[in-house]
């Protein structure tokens, strides 16, 4: 059954019957809210199908690395600008170590752009998301399924909807879980990113303005599960300390300010994006290994461009279907290949310095050293990143 809209003001008080929907989007993270804006704004009639939050669920301690192109999308659904300031941070330098010597740097400067990310605070920006669904003129909440030209699934990496419509999902496990913190240090920050590659973990430092502006940081370290699981076990103090000796001091002494948090880490993509009526976004179509951050710029990236193609269709074949799968496969076909090639990258990465062996030690930390010193190969990365 429909529920009242979110809107009680007058762009978000007319009701739609089912029968009428566009779209009805399955998950009500940021890829499903984000594309319910879009859509939204376009004049389409949209459904959202989303799981009420859970009472007694833990505080959110991830942080998004958000690069150019998602940051556009959000100014364009007027969500960026109500952001509190201390909720996103610019990232002005990267630093990356390898386990031999090996050093990348990146700066904004040095590649002619204002930052190279924003560090964004995940519950801060699902709750903006949800605050502009309440002023979006054409989105209605729903409690069940309703009829739609067009099935849009955003629910996430375990997918029912996905599975039901036979779309399979050809995923690797890592063996890694992924650990995420809110950290205070005694020392500035100044927007640096840090990042240490190493046999068998990969460490971040996410430079973040909470709880302090200008010494917090946001914490995404890829660990054995075993490692992983004593690391989550461990007191403050002492996990302090562990953070300590992984991170050399380098970013200055580290104080956690928040509860741990875990996940399983994998690599995959669905071996199809898309069907009669259907189609899969975010992570229900994909999922990548977090050293590079670019989870959600991927599905914000699938909400850009499946709204551009369902608008041209509009206007260029309004008699066309919106679930019309020769019209979907636009989507998929623009999408998959990008998403493939960074699934690639970052799983390459990550097998490169899982290996002990001494010579390939060596040979990857020269390989960083080397892109290091390669100006033209170091912009053509950035330039990748930022509008992934």
């Amino acid at each position: 059954m429909l529920v009242p809209p979110f809107a009680s003001s007058p762009a978000g008080s007319g009701h739609s019957s089912a029968s009428t929907l566009d779209v009805l989007i399955r998950g009500g993270g940021p890829v499903g809210t984000s594309l319910a804006l879009a859509l939204s704004r376009e004049g389409l009639k949209v459904g959202l199908l989303a799981a009420p939050p859970r009472r007694d669920a833990a505080p959110d301690v991830r942080t998004y690395a958000l690069n150019a192109g998602a940051v556009a999308l959000l100014r364009e659904l007027r969500v960026w600008d109500a952001l509190p300031e201390d909720a996103r941070t610019a990232v002005s330098d990267m630093q990356i170590r390898g386990d031999d010597g090996g050093a990348l740097e990146f700066s904004a400067w040095q590649q002619g752009v204002a930052e190279l990310a924003w560090i964004v605070d995940a519950a801060a920006l699902e709750q903006v998301l949800g605050e502009a669904l309440r002023f979006a003129p054409h989105v209605q909440r729903l409690t069940q399924p309703a009829p739609a030209a067009l099935t849009a699934i955003c629910e996430g990496r375990d997918s029912a909807t996905r599975e039901a419509l036979g779309a399979g999902f050809e995923a690797f496990a890592y063996g890694h879980l992924g650990v995420a913190a809110r950290l205070l240090s005694d020392r500035p920050h100044h927007g640096v990113a840090r990042q240490w590659f190493r046999q068998p973990d990969i460490l971040a430092l996410l430079p973040f303005d909470r709880p302090q502006a200008g010494h917090g940081y946001g914490l995404v370290w890829s660990l054995p599960q075993d490692e992983a699981e004593q690391v989550m076990a461990l007191s403050d103090a002492e996990f302090a300390a562990r953070l300590q000796e992984a991170t050399g001091g380098a970013a200055g002494r580290l104080e956690p300010v928040s509860p741990r948090a875990a996940w399983p880490l994998r690599v995959g993509q669905a071996s199809r994006w898309c069907g009669p009526g259907w189609v899969l976004l975010g992570d229900a179509a994909h999922a990548v290994h977090p050293l590079a951050g670019q989870g959600l710029n991927l599905g914000l990236a699938d909400v850009r461009v499946l709204a551009q193609v369902l608008v041209e269709a509009r206007r260029t074949a309004p008699w066309r279907p919106l679930g019309d799968e020769r019209l979907l496969r636009r989507y998929a076909r623009e999408r998959s290949v990008p998403t493939l090639a960074m699934s690639r990258l970052t799983d390459g990465l990550l097998h490169l310095f899982a290996q002990p062996a001494p010579p390939l030690r060596e040979l990857r930390n020269h390989g960083m050293t080397l892109v290091q010193q390669l100006g033209p190969l170091k912009r053509w990365l950035t330039a990748r990143a930022l509008d992934a």
